[in-house]
């Protein structure tokens, strides 16, 4: 699914947020990746859908080559992926129905496609009910549903989440990260930088953990091994 080998980044800056990076992630595990502030996670998944690009190294995603990608290429390679952010990243003037519908559009689907999948990716979520609702009128536990949504609704090989749980209570973050573990029991691929301490505690999947650019840690059922950060 995913394999890094020898993946350094530094930027223009002269710091350098990763080095020497080997992962192999099989499809269908689910993995937290943790560290302290400043570790290199942000990088480390701004690589995986290219939105930057390593100083050294290989990246493979389901077998392609992801630096070789031509620029008009790398829109196709994140097709495949549901990324997944803190802050939402939602269309404010659509519906929940529309901002997840739209994802499905992006990719040209067939609308039969998207009336029927649509309400199933809600109901999952359990959003049904709000389909008709704009994103300022929901919680935020309820708008990263959403997002959760739109990322799942085109079936992607992998899912990306950064720091989902971030700006959420502890309960709210608890039935997010059931959304999570139920996609990944239906087979997709989960990678999830995270500070929730409680969740990646509790969930004891493969914990890859990076200080000063480094691995220090990836263990199969892991824990997330510092204080947690506010």
């Amino acid at each position: 699914m995913l394999t890094m080998t020898g993946i350094s980044k530094t930027y223009q800056s002269g710091a350098t947020a990763l080095r020497n990076i080997d992962i192999h992630i099989k499809p269908g595990e689910f993995v937290f990746v943790v560290g302290p502030s400043g570790a290199g996670k942000s990088t480390f998944i701004k690589l995986l859908f290219r939105e930057i690009e390593p100083t050294t190294g290989k990246i493979f995603v389901d077998g392609v080559d992801v630096m070789s990608l031509k620029p008009n290429e790398i829109p196709y390679l994140r097709r495949q992926l549901g990324i997944i952010f803190q802050d939402y990243r939602l269309l404010n003037d659509r519906t929940v129905y529309e901002n997840v519908a739209f994802a499905m559009e992006v990719i040209e689907a067939p609308m039969e496609k998207i009336k029927k999948r649509v309400p199933e990716v809600l109901e999952l979520v359990g959003l049904r009910s709000r389909a008709d609702n704009y994103p300022g009128e929901l919680s935020g536990g309820e708008q990263q549903r959403v997002a959760i949504a739109r990322a799942i609704v085109n079936d992607p090989l992998l899912v990306i989440a950064d720091e989902p749980t971030g700006n959420l209570d502890p309960e709210t973050s608890m039935e997010i990260m059931k959304i999570f573990s139920h996609i990944n029991d239906n087979g997709t691929t989960i990678i999830m930088a995270t500070h929730d301490k409680t969740m990646v505690d509790f969930m004891q999947k493969r914990v890859i953990a990076i200080e000063d650019g480094y691995i220090v840690r990836d263990d199969l059922k892991g824990v997330y091994g510092y204080e947690p950060e506010h």
